[in-house]
């Protein structure tokens, strides 16, 4: 038992699904058929004993009706009533007490197959004569002032031959019925698994040949065809997922090489013989200082995207209306750019929203700070809140170099900056904006930037509002 159930595990499943319907429809099959034999073979046989019993009634009636004298019983009247009441394979005998013949009529009926036995009471037997199956009824009848029993028998051969053959029509149709349900179940069965197929296929193509590999539209429009759809959109958010993670890892190495060159180029210089010169020292500290700070700040910036990535940002959740929030903003925006002039326009923006204070504060820092690095000239920065289609926005406007047209969609990626050596000159990691992005959308946020070359950017940080 446990070879067969280990060789049933290791068959494949359309095998599995194929035998399983297979014998399925074998157990419906076969369980209805033998329930209309049992049917049939018992209505039939009911159908024999209640045609005895009408016979019985016809013959007892009639020498009931007879003159009770000797010459009834060898009389050609009875015995030709007896012939007519007979049907094929019967036999009609009357015998007295002792069981000696008085009466016999047959039809295609050896009298020898059935044992006289008188009996006092009315009784139905079936009994066997080697292969012959014989229906036997026996009553009780008077015969001249004496008792008697009337015997009347019939020969079940037609009864038994309509069994045997509805029997092997019913395995007949049970063996056509299997095998139809087999290649049936084996065409469903492929049918059903071609999805899964094509899948298996698909992720053995996308071990060996990468993540470009998709699996074909299947058009069911069932279970199986949204699986693959779904498959296929989950392998083009892992192949984003890992072309940005590629393109992490090699903005990450270029970031993290340059002060680490430079450290290393100074801490050299400093071994061989700047030490010695005062000049060429202090050089090398404040430079080497200045990239140590950089390295901090991208560090510090890893971490916070790392964080904004990974947190559920299920704590410090309140309420805050936004206007006074961005006013105290501003103010210390003020203290740390006294150069700059911050305008801020309030529009009635009654409703709240639900965020935790310091994330609205580092996204609001991270905005405002990228408007004041690209502002160039232009020390002006206009800031405006406002609700539209019942979501409070934040607008922060710079007048500044801008962003070409090309590479707006391109703002949120970690690590990228416009013009790479010019942001090198003006500061930043290139992880602001990708830091504020995934802060945003943990609050159901959205975050949208529009921007002209030589006019200036415009940063719009979007969240649900929530009514007083």
């Amino acid at each position: 038992m446990k070879r067969m159930t280990d060789w049933l595990k290791r068959l494949p499943v359309i095998w599995k699904l194929t035998i399983g319907s297979t014998l399925l429809i074998f157990l419906l099959f076969a369980t209805y058929n033998f329930a209309q034999y049992l049917v049939l073979k018992h209505w039939m046989l009911n159908q024999e004993q209640d045609a005895l019993h009408a016979m019985m009634s016809q013959v007892q009636v009639y020498l009931e009706d007879q003159p009770a004298n000797g010459e009834l019983l060898q009389s050609p009247e009875t015995s030709s009533y007896m012939r007519n009441v007979l049907g094929k394979n019967q036999m009609i005998r009357l015998i007295d007490k002792n069981g000696t013949e008085l009466l016999l009529a047959t039809d295609h009926f050896n009298p020898l197959w059935i044992t006289p036995l008188p009996s006092t009471i009315s009784s139905l037997q079936d009994v066997w004569h080697e292969e012959d199956h014989i229906l036997v009824y026996r009553s009780p009848l008077m015969i001249k002032n004496e008792t008697g029993t009337i015997e009347i028998a019939t020969n079940l051969e037609t009864f038994d031959h309509f069994n045997v053959t509805l029997l092997w029509v019913m395995v007949i149709g049970g063996f056509l019925a299997v095998c139809i349900s087999a290649t049936s179940g084996w065409a469903i069965a492929k049918q059903f698994l071609r999805p899964v197929k094509a899948l298996a296929v698909t992720i053995q193509n996308v071990k060996q040949n990468g993540l470009q590999e998709r699996v074909a539209n299947i058009e069911n429009g069932d279970e199986l065809s949204q699986l693959a759809s779904l498959f296929n959109e989950l392998m083009d958010q892992l192949e984003v997922s890992f072309r940005q993670q590629k393109q992490f890892v090699d903005d990450a190495s270029h970031e993290l090489r340059t002060p680490i060159t430079i450290l290393e180029g100074h801490l050299n210089l400093l071994d061989r013989w700047g030490k010695r010169d005062q000049a060429i020292l202090e050089e090398s500290l404040e430079a080497s200082l200045q990239e140590v700070r950089r390295l901090k700040g991208l560090v510090q910036g890893l971490l916070a995207l790392s964080r904004a990535e990974s947190s559920i940002f299920t704590n410090h959740i309140e309420q805050i209306r936004i206007e006074p929030f961005l006013t105290k903003t501003l103010h210390r925006m003020e203290d740390l750019y006294p150069e700059f002039i911050f305008r801020m326009k309030g529009e009635g923006t009654g409703k709240l929203v639900r965020i935790n204070p310091l994330h609205l504060e580092q996204m609001l820092f991270i905005v405002i700070e990228n408007a004041i690095k690209y502002s160039g000239d232009h020390k002006e920065i206009d800031i405006r809140s406002y609700e539209e289609k019942n979501r409070v926005r934040i607008s922060v406007q710079d007048h500044g170099i801008g962003i070409p047209t090309a590479e707006i969609q391109n703002v949120f990626d970690r690590f990228y900056r416009v013009d790479r050596a010019r942001s090198r000159e003006i500061g930043g990691t290139g992880l602001g904006l990708a830091i504020a992005k995934n802060l945003i959308q943990h609050y159901q946020g959205e975050i949208a930037l529009t921007s002209v070359e030589d006019e200036g950017t415009r940063v719009i940080l979007s969240f649900p509002a929530v009514s007083l």
